[in-house]
């Protein structure tokens, strides 16, 4: 019998009673569906339902499931060389996967840092933040300024500049570093930056300057903090300031890199350059964890010129070369430029198809940029129920707090997403209007 004909089993008890989820109790199980294939856009079930992924397993899987180009760099890797140790040791797997990222980003960032995940490259980048200051004689300069409603990850030092309310720095209390937070930016998308965003970033800087060793934000879109999509503006008076205070400006485009909003980097909306940047997610294609944190030579000899004289990190599997040729096939297709087409396809159906919902009582705002898809409801809804709502629909859709979202793959068919659209507005429609017990889920 081929091993396609064989049939899973999920051991749901064993999973119940000894693995840990994102974000659940072990004494207060939810429902969790067991996936035994993916192909395309389609994960299946073990029931053997087949659901349309209206998530792209976290925001990753750009080009879908099992595609053969990356499979192929994969497998040719697996049987090559699948790990060696990157300390004092290179292979051409990280040479080609730094290459494409240099080749891709601003022409400023010229170094690249090979970290695990999102959460570890954002901890690489404030680390590279306060040892450059220390290059540049001035160490005073050790806290990070960030905005409200952010989200950077879930270890502590990225922990630190996720939103300071609605994360967990009450959880974890003095452990957490106290960092300085300004409010989220107001200004739209689609409008110039107003009064009230340019006064209070004017108003941070001139208080805390001489503190601040870098400013960090997700630029465009605030993903996990309420997919909210704000002003270039505010990203060029941002750069603007950075500049005048000498203060150095991370961007985390984990969620938004790799054309999810339209252009291949968010920073590209309001054409300036990070000092720092942090890509993941989609970096692979979503088939295998891997990040990365690129940073100008400036930053690099500051941080070379350090008490340290090094830089002071290295994960154990940092480079690997498995990971690293997924990552070069996954961004060689990006460079054939068909994504562009596919999310402009996928930005015009998500306005048509969504736009209705804005007249349902129970939602407040009907959001669209790129490849993702927002409709914010009034109250906070009971995602365990609403997840088994879609699954019913036969598609894959993840609620969180007050919004139910898409950010499919770029491969999706014009079809595939309209059922998408369809079971989002067939749930939003059934939401009741009264308030429930709000949950803190992070990611999506």
């Amino acid at each position: 019998m081929a091993l396609s004909d064989q049939k899973t089993t999920i051991d749901y008890a064993f999973d119940e009673q000894h693995i840990w989820h994102p974000y659940t109790s072990m004494t207060q199980s939810l429902p969790v569906y067991g996936v035994v294939s993916a192909q395309g856009c389609e994960l299946t079930l073990d029931s053997g339902k087949i659901l349309i992924d209206g998530t792209s397993s976290w925001w990753s899987c750009v080009h879908g499931y099992s595609h053969p180009t990356i499979l192929a760099a994969m497998q040719q890797q697996l049987s090559q060389l699948s790990h060696v140790m990157f300390g004092g040791i290179t292979h051409q797997p990280a040479i080609e996967a730094s290459k494409r990222l240099v080749q891709m980003t601003s022409d400023n960032l010229t170094k690249v840092f090979l970290a695990d995940s999102g959460s570890i490259a954002v901890e690489v980048a404030l680390k590279m933040a306060l040892q450059y200051w220390q290059g540049r004689d001035q160490p005073q300069k050790q806290r990070i300024m960030t905005v409200k409603s952010g989200y950077h990850g879930d270890t502590f030092a990225a922990m630190s500049v996720c939103d300071p309310d609605g994360g967990m720095h009450t959880m974890f209390g003095n452990n957490v570093t106290k960092q300085v937070f300004i409010p989220a930016p107001t200004s739209k998308f689609n409008e110039p930056l107003n009064q009230t965003d340019t006064l209070a970033l004017e108003a941070a800087f001139i208080q805390y300057h001489q503190d601040i060793a870098a400013v960090i934000i997700e630029p465009i879109m605030q993903g996990a903090g309420g997919m909210w999509f704000y002003s270039p503006g505010y990203l060029v008076k941002l750069r603007q300031l950075c500049d005048q205070y000498h203060v150095l400006l991370i961007l985390d485009e984990i969620a938004t890199g790799f054309g999810r909003t339209g252009t291949l980097f968010a920073y590209e909306h309001a054409n300036i350059e990070a000092d720092i940047l942090c890509v993941g997610k989609a970096l692979t294609g979503g088939y295998i964890s891997l990040a990365a944190t690129l940073c100008s030579d400036e930053v690099a000899n500051g941080i070379s010129d350090s008490p340290a004289g090094v830089f002071m990190h290295g994960p154990t599997f940092m480079g690997n070369p498995l990971a690293c040729a997924a990552a070069t096939a996954s961004l060689d297709l990006l460079l054939k430029g068909e994504w562009q087409q596919q999310v402009e396809n996928i930005e015009f159906q998500l306005k048509q198809e969504l736009a209705s919902a804005i007249d349902l009582p129970q939602v407040n705002d009907v959001r669209v940029l790129g490849a993702v898809g927002v409709i914010e409801m009034v109250n906070t809804v009971n995602t365990a129920e609403l997840q088994q709502a879609f699954v019913d629909l036969g598609v894959w859709v993840r609620p969180f707090n007050k919004y139910i979202y898409l950010m499919p793959p770029y491969t999706i068919s014009a079809k595939q997403l309209s059922k998408l659209t369809a079971a989002m507005l067939t749930v939003a429609k059934g939401i009741d209007t009264t308030p429930v017990t709000a949950q803190f889920i992070s990611h999506g």
